[in-house]
């Protein structure tokens, strides 16, 4: 059985994703889908709407066949270590053949070319990454416009002029490069996303939008039909269902407080401690809380955002000291050396084919719960306290807590279709968010 891999967020699963993964299988002529899916905290260091279970049913609802968890420690990070926790995945389960993911213009030569020349990051780009960043600029543009520099200095004008500053490319150069440090088998395809671009955050087409605009029609105008046109049924229901159990969707305004409270309670030389926090980054907020006009994340972003400091570096920051992860944590040489497990979230009946294949093929051990000693999988310990964390801060105050709170040790695999779930119901209704 051919199986292709997907890099995902679902957040929440749209059509854009259906079209991504019908088309993916297609152009692959693959007979599964294998998706490596960030758990509860996101690459850009928000929280995700729904939690990773329900993202998981929809992410087999939508045709996945096998969900397997991004853990924490990769899922909220920058480009490079996201890319690499995700491709390592992929790879160690044995049974995927390929990879796609989309782009803004669907070429795939230019990044193959950047990846092939910088794999082994040569010194002449850090030192042109250094000086770009010594001027200032964020990490991100320094990174696109040192790849672009160094590209036409080796002769590579063509590929110099590719836009690798638009975030599915920059998103896509780092797949490539994990995939070549790795040594990795899989063959990567690329397409180009289809009327709505990653950052769009208003929708102009009838049926897809980008995640961004639905989340901001969730959130903000607070009505599941305004987001009806752009998801499955299956989606819809899924949230109707979260809606009608008395549980909101999910974004920073619910860990403000959480937030705050950890701040508050440690010393600039604590809050240092943090992964993300750089160049004195602790002093700036602390010296910014007295200021603010309300006690809100993005109150507290705007007073500390500058030229250098992206709204998605801070938030990932700020994520770090809520989460507790430290420098210690999460240092190169750990991240490097990969998850050393591979979670699995769900799966179809023909995922559960590819799972009794990958207990054969896969590289690490394939666990289907969170019980195992932490102290062999440290970044498993990190996934179940991002979950608790998770849930504390989002589950009403009649839900049975303590249950929720330890799902990791005690939820099997989410099976689809399970029984109550075997024919999609019609969308009728669209309650008030």
């Amino acid at each position: 059985m051919r199986a292709v891999g997907l890099i995902v967020e679902y957040n929440p699963f749209h059509n854009g994703h259906l079209y991504h993964l019908q088309q993916s299988k297609k152009i692959t002529q693959s007979d599964a889908v294998v998706a490596v899916m960030s758990g509860h905290f996101l690459q850009r260091g928000e929280p995700a709407l729904l939690d990773k279970w329900s993202r998981t049913r929809m992410a087999l609802a939508g045709g996945c066949d096998l969900v397997i968890e991004l853990p924490v420690a990769y899922a909220t990070q920058a480009a490079e270590w996201f890319a690499y926790g995700a491709v390592s995945l992929l790879e160690a389960t044995g049974i995927v053949d390929s990879f796609c993911f989309g782009t803004e213009s669907g070429e795939l030569a230019p990044l193959e070319a950047a990846a092939e020349l910088m794999a082994a990051e040569p010194p002449s780009f850090k030192a042109l990454l250094a000086e770009l960043l010594a001027t200032g600029i964020s990490y991100p543009d320094a990174y696109s416009k040192a790849v672009s520099a160094y590209l036409a200095a080796q002769g590579f004008e063509a590929a110099a002029s590719f836009p690798f500053a638009l975030p599915n490319h920059t998103l896509g150069l780092h797949y490539l490069l994990a995939l070549k440090r790795l040594g990795g088998t899989m063959k990567p395809y690329t397409l180009a996303r289809e009327k709505a671009q990653y950052h769009d955050s208003t929708a102009s087409d009838s049926r897809i939008a980008s995640a961004t605009a639905i989340r901001k029609l969730l959130l903000e105008q607070r009505q599941l039909a305004a987001a009806a046109p752009y998801v499955p049924a299956a989606t819809m229901n899924l949230l109707e269902e979260r809606l009608a159990a008395g549980r909101e969707l999910v974004s920073w305004q619910q860990f403000e407080h959480p937030l705050l409270h950890a701040i508050l309670t440690r010393s600039a030389e604590q809050l240092a401690a943090h992964h993300g926090m750089t160049e004195g980054l602790e002093h700036r907020i602390l010296q910014s809380l007295p200021k603010l006009d309300a006690l809100r994340m993005d109150a507290l972003l705007a007073a500390i955002k500058t030229k250098r400091y992206t709204r998605t570096k801070l938030q990932r920051a700020l994520l770090s000291v809520l989460l507790g992860h430290t420098k210690a944590d999460l240092t190169t040489d750990k991240l490097r050396s990969g998850a050393a497990y591979i979670r699995v979230l769900g799966f179809s009946p023909k995922g559960r084919e590819l799972l009794a294949g990958m207990r054969r093929t896969a590289r690490l051990p394939v666990l289907l719960s969170a019980a195992r000693p932490p102290e062999r999988y440290p970044f498993l310990e990190l996934d179940v306290q991002a979950s608790t964390a998770y849930m504390l801060g989002t589950l009403p105050a009649s839900a049975a807590v303590p249950a929720e709170l330890f799902r990791d040790y005690t939820d099997k695999p989410v099976m689809w279709p399970s029984a109550e779930a075997c024919k999609v119901k019609p969308v009728t209704r669209h309650p008030q968010v």
